[in-house]
């Protein structure tokens, strides 16, 4: 079966074909972060959603060019700019590499390209001009530059392909405050936004005079600089389908730089909000949480990712502490039965075959329903308990154990779960590990259960195989 999605622009689900099957890569761009604070865990369920797409992508065959933006201009960071009196570089460099950080402990994959918007901005002046050169842009009296939707559907155009909405109403909750100017009507949006005092140093010399790029813009030149005019995948929260996306859609097509009868996004893919508590993430309800939070709460990256794959991408997700429990229960199930393949296997390899296994296969076509990761992981479960059940009746030789130990990477190497980390052991409870070895050599049951029981107090257990000893946490 092959891939198919539910695509934004047509509000149904479609099967994937590159809009180039010939260009030899799937052109791929998902929204990153506004580096002005940490990233929460409700912007690292679209951004793990998003790596498992692209790491499905891959599983099937294609090589992907991955885009993620980085805002570094815009009206939150420019107010935190003043407040801490650290120049714009300096300031958004430290969320930046934070947000890095927390995308690795995560296990997500670096996209191929990070630009900032602030390296484009010669891009976002020129995509501005061509859009004033059409006639779809005008300049205001303090050198504003905005986008007219009357004029825009005026060229045959049309506003409103994502989300049916009435544009003025919506226009008035937009984040960006810049949109204040003096403007031809209310649904019209900021290219370019003139200097005003509270910018401080932050703004760009530019044919309308200082200032900086509206934030819709900034996605528009620097997809299009590293994509091409027309792409394959666009990938973002929900949130971000209206405006945002819908405004990228009108800028970009607007300047008129696609092919005749191409857009400038085939497939466009959105992931539903997250609750935490069944409630909208709030500092105030003290239900807001960072990667960073969870970590020092003793939780694990591959735990959280783990959770947060748990539900379908467009389905609104609750995200609970119970959640991350049962997530590093079931964690523990999966690692115990790639324990004993690995020990069972020893040093046999696994053959590889033109053909993916029953189980690889049936994982495969799940993700290929629309990424649909429930029924995925209830094939990567049953899985676990018919591979344990041959474990335990003794089923299962070493050729055997291989291919399973390998068709578990082929599988995990799209879920990016990982292993298990080796946990360091305290000095003290490796000690009491040697004592009970040498007691065990000298044939002194008493004293090696008697460590034993001194090791269980610790909160270690202690598992004795044919491949040797090892301690392992309660």
């Amino acid at each position: 079966m092959p891939l198919r999605l539910f695509n934004s622009l047509h509000r149904r689900v479609e099967e994937f074909t590159p809009i180039d099957p010939g260009a030899g890569s799937v052109g791929f761009y998902c929204c990153g972060p506004t580096v002005y604070d940490f990233g929460h865990i409700g912007n690292f369920r679209t951004f793990v959603f998003a790596d498992l797409l692209r790491r499905h992508l891959e599983f099937r065959g294609h090589r992907v060019n991955h885009v993620m933006n980085i805002t570094d201009v815009e009206d939150k960071i420019i107010r935190q700019v003043a407040a801490t009196g650290l120049g714009l570089a300096e300031f958004t460099g430290r969320y930046t590499e934070a947000f890095l950080a927390d995308l690795g402990t995560l296990a997500c994959r670096r996209p191929h390209h990070l630009p900032r918007a602030t390296e484009y901005i010669p891009q976002i002046i020129d995509l501005i001009r061509r859009l004033e050169q059409r006639g779809i842009a005008y300049r205001a009296a303090d050198g504003s530059v905005y986008f007219s939707i009357q004029k825009y559907r005026g060229c045959g155009c049309r506003y409103g392909q994502l989300i049916t909405l009435d544009p003025e109403a919506q226009r008035r909750t937009e984040r960006v405050s810049g949109d204040t100017y003096d403007k031809d009507d209310l649904a019209d949006f900021a290219l370019w936004k003139a200097r005003v005092p509270a910018d401080g140093a932050v703004s760009w010399e530019s044919p309308w005079g200082q200032g900086r790029p509206g934030w819709h813009i900034e996605c528009s030149a620097m997809s299009m600089a590293l994509l091409g005019p027309s792409f394959d995948l666009h990938l973002g929260g929900e949130d971000l389908a209206f405006p945002h996306h819908e405004d990228e859609i009108a800028q970009s097509e607007g300047a008129g730089l696609q092919a005749p009868g191409r857009p400038f996004v085939k497939h466009w893919v959105h992931a539903a909000h997250l609750l935490v508590d069944g409630k909208k993430m709030s500092k105030s309800l003290g239900n807001f949480f960072t990667v960073r939070d969870l970590l020092a709460q003793g939780f694990q990256g591959r735990e959280i990712r783990f959770l947060l794959l748990g539900a379908h991408y467009r389905e609104t997700f609750n995200f609970t502490r119970e959640g991350l429990e049962a997530a590093r229960s079931a964690l523990a199930r999966l690692d115990a039965t790639i324990a004993q393949l690995a020990e069972r296997s020893g040093s046999s390899a696994a053959t590889s075959t033109a053909v993916d296994s029953p189980f690889v296969a049936a994982f495969g076509e799940a993700l290929d329903d629309d990424l649909n990761v429930s029924k995925a992981w209830a094939i990567v479960f049953d899985w676990v308990r018919e591979t344990n059940a041959a474990l335990a009746g003794g089923t299962l030789g070493a050729a055997e154990s291989a291919a399973r130990l390998a068709d578990w990477r082929r599988v995990d190497g799209v879920l990016g779960i990982g292993s298990r980390p080796e946990e360091e052991i305290p000095a003290g409870v490796q000690a009491l590990l040697e004592r009970r070895q040498v007691a065990k050599a000298a044939r002194d049951w008493a004293t090696a259960d008697a460590v034993r029981g001194e090791l269980k107090a610790l909160g270690w257990t202690v598992e004795d195989s044919k491949a040797g000893t090892r301690l392992k946490r309660l």
